[in-house]
């Protein structure tokens, strides 16, 4: 993959990826969280298998093998889609999307203690309190002693940045040589069992009543930002590995607060600006290399 190649591919990963916050934000109050998240798995799910089964793949064999699948399924799939829906029944797209910008901050907390490799240095010490300073800034003073309002669905969406710190620690921990491609299926596969049976019992999707508009957004985030965004994320990081890939962490939280300035009319407050550059500078921080001279 030629260098021009691989930066339009994660610009376009970028735009697919932030999208997702505009389109939930549009989309959760007609259809809630349990089923959209649902929805969406689905869709994916089965995108994905079909990819499967052009490539000539195949899933694992069923049994033991599946339970690290399920593992990253839920704390990749299922509990920060439904926790990132959910958020943004009561705060706006930009807001859930610079909270996610902590993400690589919280990976770095959780690998320190469950990897033997990750360990956090004095560098890396400053980048996490530069970082979870910009979260503080974001929450505001009030957050401190009055968790309603904005404040509880906050720390949803920053609940959805933890579970994804934890998915990523346990993808670590899968076998070398595990095709990527198979393993994102699974995990999807795995997500869309463990979330459907709830949205069945509580949403009882049948009695919905969500207009043509939502219903195309509903298909847009299984489609885009899930399933063809995992394919592209998949060829991308086998040609050009995570360092490169990584840059996408300052992009998305700058295009998603643009989208939904754009299309949902949302207002972006100096605060979320202040805050946002303090996160992005401790992310930067955090992620410095020593390089021997």
């Amino acid at each position: 993959m030629t260098t021009s190649r691989a930066v339009g591919t994660l610009i376009l990963l970028a735009c697919m990826w932030s999208s997702s916050f505009t389109v939930i934000k549009f989309t959760v109050h007609a259809i809630p969280p349990l089923t959209l998240v649902a929805l969406r798995l689905m869709i994916a799910a089965f995108v994905l298998y079909g990819f499967l089964l052009i490539q000539g793949k195949k899933l694992p064999p069923w049994g033991i093998n599946w339970v690290p699948y399920a593992l990253i399924g839920f704390t990749g799939n299922c509990v920060p889609f439904f926790l990132i829906s959910w958020g943004e029944v009561g705060i706006s797209s930009g807001q859930a999307v610079i909270l996610l910008a902590v993400m690589p901050l919280v990976t770095l907390l959780l690998a320190h203690f469950f990897t033997s490799t990750d360990k956090i240095t004095a560098t890396r010490l400053v980048g996490l309190i530069i970082g979870f300073g910009g979260i503080l800034i974001l929450f505001g003073p009030d957050a401190l002693h009055d968790f309603s309002g904005g404040a509880i669905y906050q720390l949803a969406v920053a609940g959805a940045a933890t579970s994804y710190g934890i998915a990523t620690v346990l993808t670590k921990r899968l076998p070398d040589g595990v095709d990527p491609v198979v393993a994102g299926t699974a995990m999807t596969l795995c997500a869309t069992v463990q979330i459907l049976p709830f949205s069945l019992i509580l949403d009882q999707p049948w009695t919905l009543q969500p207009d043509t508009s939502q219903m195309v957004a509903g298909l847009y985030l299984g489609i885009v930002p899930t399933a063809l965004a995992s394919i592209l994320y998949f060829g991308l990081i086998a040609a050009r590995g995570t360092t490169f890939f990584s840059v996408i962490n300052y992009i998305i939280p700058c295009m998603g607060v643009a989208w939904g300035y754009l299309f949902l009319d949302e207002q972006v407050a100096t605060q979320s600006l202040v805050a946002l550059a303090i996160i992005l500078s401790g992310v930067a921080i955090a992620n410095l290399r020593r390089r021997a001279r």
